[in-house]
């Protein structure tokens, strides 16, 4: 049997025993992301040597090009506009202020501690390392001891800020003499990557969802191959992208935003989601209203589970290609910046993004610490090593290796357990009632209850609602 056989059974019987086994570790400190990267280290190079990236290159960049474009998809699918607008306080701030601090303190940190490396790798280094993946803390997500506020706001920055950080990642790379993206210069890449790729991106993700709810609203469309139309808008507005030399990334990322809002944008009569309720004859349609429209949309489970299964594949892949090999050549100087970027490099510039939100200081704490490292870090990390004009690219990608290893340990064992119980869910519970007084249509007189709506009359039969109560 064949090597590359070989690696496909050992990967099939990961998944597989990971897949019996999930229930019962969802709720201990082990993580799906601890499990895939510890049975990674243990199919490369470093131990039984199954999993290699000189063997196995084209198929792994493939994958871990698949899985990010598919995660950028259904995450900017998902975010709202309202999510950076009401309660979006906190990701509208880490978003637009902490984002970028992070960047520039992740760069400036790196130039003392990691000697060789150009400015601009430098740079790259710090715009790899910044993206968070609220994934690795799935648990600290669904947890009721972290609140709503804390679990929605680390989501949605979460879900954007590592397709915010795509401009930079290509902008700095386009800077390095040599690269696949300085052949464009640097005009060309902003033209390419940025701007048409958006474009076409924004095109195929509009018509992909008026699409879709067009055949929605008339019965044309099955669930399941609803389900199938998300992959492939998403996988349409990535090729499409590099059909002009541009980012395929940024072409899905900015598909997924252009897809949700047009599938979300549903005449008031139109019904979103037919159940079997409101298709039986004696069902009232005044009795079934219907799904709520802040419900996600079914059409994108698929998609989610399946960037979940490519996700979980690749942080596989990361700790028998990546981490297992640098865990040979670890010096201070690795580990140092590696611990630096969980801590200061994130901490410090949340702590100054919500400065004057009126968050407690164990909130801001809990935030800052909770930016985990993940997908993005490693798919952008790997693509580095393609690049072989990057002089620096071996200690980079070792960096990288070391970041994301520690941070999937790190955050998946204290996630949940370092969050102030208390402190939070007062915290979380206060600015719900701020929120409350700032909305308009929330407001109640004190003294006064809330006003029920009042009586509909319906002529049925003798019978009416005013009379019945």
């Amino acid at each position: 049997m064949s090597g590359e056989a070989w690696a496909g059974v050992a990967v099939a019987g990961v998944t597989a025993a990971y897949a019996l086994c999930s229930r019962r570790l969802a709720s201990s400190p082990v993580s799906s992301a601890m499990v895939f990267v510890g049975c990674g280290i243990l199919l490369g190079p470093v131990a039984l040597d199954i999993v290699d990236l000189k063997h196995n290159s084209e198929r792994i960049i493939a994958l871990l090009e698949a899985a990010l474009t598919l995660v950028l998809f259904t995450d900017a699918m998902t975010v709202r506009r309202r999510d950076v607008r009401t309660d979006g306080f906190l990701p509208a701030r880490l978003l637009s202020i902490g984002l970028p601090l992070s960047i520039g303190a992740g760069w400036l940190l790196a130039w003392p501690l990691l000697p060789g490396l150009t400015l601009w790798e430098l740079a790259l280094v710090g715009a790899v390392l910044a993206p968070t993946d609220a994934a690795l803390g799935k648990t600290a997500m669904s947890s009721p001891r972290v609140p709503a506020l804390v679990r929605h706001g680390l989501n949605v920055e979460s879900g954007l800020n590592d397709g915010m950080v795509l401009p930079f990642f290509v902008l700095f790379l386009a800077v390095i003499p040599g690269t696949s993206a300085a052949r464009e210069g640097a005009s060309g890449v902003f033209w390419r990557a940025l701007v048409l790729s958006s474009v076409l991106g924004f095109l195929v993700g509009a018509v992909g969802g008026r699409l879709l709810r067009a055949a929605r609203s008339r019965g044309w469309v099955s669930g399941e191959w609803a389900q199938l139309f998300v992959p492939a808008v998403a996988t349409a507005a990535y090729a499409l992208a590099l059909v002009v030399n541009g980012s395929g990334f940024i072409g899905a990322w900015i598909g997924g935003f252009a897809f949700g809002s047009a599938l979300r944008r549903l005449p008031a009569t139109e019904s979103r989601f037919p159940t079997v309720e409101s298709r039986l004859p004696d069902t009232d349609p005044r009795e079934s209203p219907g799904p709520s429209p802040d419900a996600p949309d079914p059409a994108a489970h698929f998609t989610e589970h399946l960037g979940e299964l490519l996700a979980s594949l690749s942080l596989l892949v990361f700790g028998a290609v990546l981490l297992g090999p640098t865990l040979e050549h670890l010096s201070w100087r690795i580990v140092g910046y590696a611990i630096l970027s969980l801590t200061v490099v994130r901490m410090v510039p949340v702590a100054l993004a919500l400065a004057g939100s009126g968050l407690r200081g164990p909130t801001v704490a809990y935030i800052g610490w909770f930016g985990p490292r993940g997908l993005a870090s490693v798919v952008l990390g790997l693509l580095l090593l393609e690049e072989e004009h990057v002089q620096g690219v071996e200690l980079m990608a070792r960096v990288v290796a070391v970041t994301v290893g520690l941070s999937v340990l790190l955050h998946g064992v204290t996630a949940v357990a370092l969050a102030p119980v208390r402190r939070l869910a007062r915290e979380g519970h206060d600015r719900g009632r701020e929120t409350a007084r700032g909305n308009p249509r929330s407001r109640v007189r004190p003294g006064r209850p809330a006003q029920k709506p009042p009586p509909v009359s319906q002529d049925d039969g003798g019978w009416s609602t005013a009379s019945m109560t």
